[in-house]
């Protein structure tokens, strides 16, 4: 499995340059969860993004350049609350010309107004886009606008956004989830990464990817974000979005047993996850 995932991984020649890795936009965080935009961009850099644009609510953004100055934040209006304001929508709209890839979702929160927001931003959305977290979220009850999605998406939830999107499809058993993320990539046009134990892979066209990296100690707030930054650089680099998932969800899984090592299962963290995603990709190139 090993030498398949690093046959997939983009090439830098010599003469290799920022133009040729990307340009990914990512929509996250608000005033108490920072830390989810921050992880999610983070780790599409580790995951050799050429340039990454993060957009996250104003009273966000002075700590996100303090902590990485490689990051282009954008400050968008918020709410009195600390999460994007509807009125954020025309700044995005402008955020997204010359991108090649919108990944929604860590940290925005379930405000109304926020979510109103994803919705909006999704349906005119040109580029490949991926949505996790409360970028999810933004769909429960109306999950069906989904179809109304026009550009190659990708959805990664976990088994609880899953549930509360796709109220009646079982994913108790093994068997349950690798049918429910094939039924729910053909209902929806869209490439389904189930997170959990074994992560299940699908798409649109019936082919499906099971997962064998990873541990229980990543099951832990934060490394959702860190995997829709690895599965939306690797999308921004060129990898097709079935590949660009299966690609991610190993390496980001491979990273975590890495981490297992250090530190073990109980006080493994996704920074440690994070940190060590360059050791997982030189493992896998090497």
């Amino acid at each position: 499995m090993k030498k398949q995932i690093k046959s997939y991984l983009p090439h830098r020649g010599i003469k290799a340059h920022k133009g040729q890795f990307g340009h990914l936009c990512i929509i996250a965080g608000s005033r108490t969860m920072t830390g989810a935009a921050l992880l999610s961009a983070v780790a599409a850099l580790r995951s050799g993004v050429g340039l990454i644009s993060l957009g996250v609510p104003e009273s966000s953004a002075a700590l996100i350049l303090k902590r990485y100055p490689e990051i282009m934040v954008h400050p968008l209006p918020e709410s009195k609350t600390g999460s994007l304001s509807i009125s954020a929508y025309p700044k995005i709209k402008q955020l997204l010309k010359k991108k090649d890839v919108l990944g929604i979702g860590p940290g925005l929160s379930q405000e109304k107004g926020t979510q109103s927001l994803i919705r909006r931003v999704a349906l005119f959305c040109a580029i490949p886009l991926v949505l996790d977290a409360d970028g999810l979220n933004a769909f429960s009850g109306n999950v069906n606008v989904l179809k109304q999605i026009k550009v190659p998406l990708i959805i990664t939830p976990h088994p609880g956004e899953f549930k509360r999107l796709f109220k009646n499809i079982p994913i108790q058993s093994d068997v349950q989830r690798k049918n429910a993320a094939k039924k729910i990539a053909s209902q929806y046009g869209a490439t389904v990464v189930l997170k959990g134990h074994q992560t299940v892979v699908a798409d649109p066209g019936g082919r499906v990817s099971i997962n064998r990296t990873g541990n229980p100690g990543m099951a832990t707030g934060g490394s959702g974000d860190i995997l829709l930054g690895v599965i939306a650089s690797l999308l921004a680099q060129g990898l097709k979005p079935f590949d660009a998932a299966k690609v991610g969800v190993y390496i980001h899984g491979f990273a975590g047993d890495l981490a297992k090592k250090e530190k073990g299962v109980i006080s493994l963290v996704p920074s440690d996850i994070l940190d060590l995603l360059p050791r997982a990709f030189q493992k896998l190139r090497n």
